[in-house]
């Protein structure tokens, strides 16, 4: 068990013991309540993430907390209850780096069988502020394409995210950070 995979036991409803039942054919088994009948879905963790060009590098910063402590990652984190995802991506790379980004587009969304974590990457645009380690940081760097430290790269997502960054900018020369390709709410 992890803290993505809690073994939950007890009913958060009236607090009697849990079951694990199937309750349609072609689904999982969920944890219900035989006392009150109160399902529990244990939905995945949207988290929220920015590619960010400075400089014309690329942001990534040395994760100061488990998992994967002391690995590159992109900067970004969960998605609070009833918060817009784009506006999580933008806080938490300002928590985690000290600089205001605005939303270009989205990059992609990745997500992986038997993972709990739904990862929606956004490509993000410098506004203002300087590079610093957040308290979740031990250091905040830029890399060029060619120094990125792929073999100390934190989680699947982040090399699959800047390898479809990479491919999207080296296309034609054209980088995503081109315009602002949001669409407006």
């Amino acid at each position: 068990m992890t803290h993505h995979d809690p073994e939950f036991q007890f009913c958060p409803v009236c607090g009697n013991r849990l079951d694990s039942s199937k309750l349609k054919p072609n689904e999982p088994r969920r944890p219900v309540c035989p006392s009150c009948n109160f399902v529990l879905y244990l939905d995945p963790k949207v988290v929220a993430c920015s590619i960010l060009e400075m400089d014309s590098k690329i942001v990534l910063l040395r994760r100061g907390i488990n998992p994967q402590k002391g690995k590159w990652v992109m900067p970004g984190g969960y998605v609070d209850r009833g918060e817009e995802v784009k506006a999580a991506a933008i806080r938490e790379t300002e928590e985690e780096c000290g600089v205001k980004t605005r939303i270009n587009m989205l990059l992609g969304v990745y997500s992986y069988s038997g993972q709990v974590p739904v990862v929606i990457v956004y490509d993000a645009r410098y506004v203002s502020g300087d590079l610093i380690s957040g308290d979740e940081t031990l250091e905040a760097k830029l890399f060029s394409e060619k120094q990125i430290p792929w073999a100390n790269l934190a989680f699947r997502s982040t090399v699959d995210a800047l390898k479809d960054y990479y491919e999207i900018k080296n296309k034609g020369g054209k980088s995503p950070t081109d315009g602002d390709k949001t669409p407006k709410d």
